[in-house]
């Protein structure tokens, strides 16, 4: 019958986080796959400019990033509702940024590319989260994966690259960028109220590969007026990570 029978007792060490999980069930879960992470120093008055001004801008040596992570999910579902066909895998594509409010270090989100639908909708419904539908397709062709990313909208955003790691896995060291930019367990957004909320995340911590891609084509970040300062991005690989998502909160209820 699968895993979703034991959701109420499976039990999934929470101790890296810097707080504790609200005290109501998760509702979400899912495995996110091979995932590359393309980050790009940007001006702090242009990121600034994208977020919320309840949000802090997080930033790593008093640089601002945004980053495009490109990634597969499989088996996305509901607590206690099996994975249903032709909603729990598709590919994604975020751009994020990385703010923090009351020491709670999280993932603003830019634009979020989706292959599905429904799927992009449901997420603009449930979590407020800015979705929009692209045409999209990743081919594994060993060692790289390629992906292809046509936004369907006015302004046709597009990612076309193929990546792959080029390190053994490892675990990001303390005061690291990649311990930075990888070890967040909420997200921030805005519901149609205007009103700030937080979506707490578990996971076990990352796992990350150094990476190395062909990057043909890219206006994910030019087609939101974000002007990076540097044309090659640091790159990171990771193989997969299965995660838990919770409702959304007020961040500034204790």
């Amino acid at each position: 019958m699968g895993n979703f029978l034991s959701d109420k007792t499976a039990q999934w060490d929470e101790s890296h986080r810097l707080w504790p999980l609200p005290d109501i069930p998760w509702i979400i879960t899912q495995t996110w796959n091979n995932l590359l992470f393309a980050h790009y120093p940007v001006d702090l008055k242009v990121l600034q400019s994208l977020i919320p001004d309840e949000l802090t801008l997080d930033t790593y040596n008093g640089t601002g990033w945004v980053g495009i992570v490109a990634f597969r999910i499989t088996g996305s579902r509901v607590r206690g509702v099996p994975p249903l066909p032709g909603l729990a895998n598709f590919p994604e594509i975020n751009v994020r940024t990385y703010v923090t409010i009351d020491e709670k270090p999280g993932v603003y989100f830019l634009s979020m590319d989706a292959s599905n639908i429904l799927v992009v909708g449901g997420a603009r419904t449930l979590y407020h989260l800015p979705y929009v539908t692209s045409e999209m397709k990743v081919d594994y062709n060993h060692p790289f994966i390629k992906y292809k990313s046509n936004r369907l909208d006015n302004c046709g955003a597009a990612l076309n690259c193929s990546y792959r790691p080029i390190s053994d896995p490892y675990n990001a060291p303390a005061s690291s960028f990649e311990k930075w930019m990888a070890e967040r367990y909420c997200l921030y957004t805005v519901n149609k109220r205007g009103e700030l909320r937080r979506c707490d995340i578990l996971h076990q911590p990352w796992l990350l590969q150094k990476a190395e891609a062909n990057i043909s084509l890219n206006t994910l970040l030019s087609s939101q007026g974000i002007p990076v300062e540097s044309d090659k991005p640091i790159l990171h690989y990771s193989k997969k990570k299965k995660v838990r998502m919770w409702p959304l909160v007020n961040p500034f209820e204790k």
